[in-house]
């Protein structure tokens, strides 16, 4: 392994699911606001969007509400969207981060590859610890299951 490979590992957050759903189905789930706001965050959580415009540049302002009544805000702004098989977005504000996430056919099944990269390790050490975010991206994933296994 290169220290680049290395270092870039250090600074990020993955999941990869396979889900029992057609391409096109878990494409829309993350692309329609109708979809995305039964599904997103952790469980416990609902989602409330100011604004969602689902082009490359366009942006989600959302604010994700917590079981404890805390809120999130989230600014998403859209880099890459190439349909029906990647997204690539930059979240901004603390912590900033960038996302790609893949969708590969898999004869009518779905592979999900996500994979959040920070700034530094520290910024990813901070955000795992302060938000929870490994088993929050590993709920939000299952709940996007649940969804799916109900369209």
């Amino acid at each position: 392994m290169t220290n680049a490979v290395s270092a870039a590992a250090e600074r990020e957050i993955s999941n990869e699911r396979i889900y029992d759903a057609p391409r096109e189905l878990v494409w829309r789930a993350w692309t329609d606001l109708d979809h995305i706001s039964q599904w997103w965050g952790p469980i416990g959580f609902t989602t409330t969007t100011a604004k969602f415009d689902f082009r490359e540049g366009g942006q989600w302002l959302h604010t994700m509400h917590g079981p404890d009544g805390t809120d999130y805000p989230n600014e998403i702004t859209y880099k890459v969207i190439e349909k029906p098989s990647r997204i690539e977005y930059e979240h901004g504000g603390c912590p900033l981060f960038y996302t790609t996430v893949i969708f590969e056919d898999l004869d009518g099944k779905t592979r999900l590859s996500m994979r959040m990269l920070f700034n530094s390790a520290e910024d990813r050490d901070d955000t795992a610890r302060r938000y929870g975010a490994i088993e929050g991206l590993e709920q939000t994933l299952g709940r996007l299951k649940e969804f799916l296994q109900q369209h």
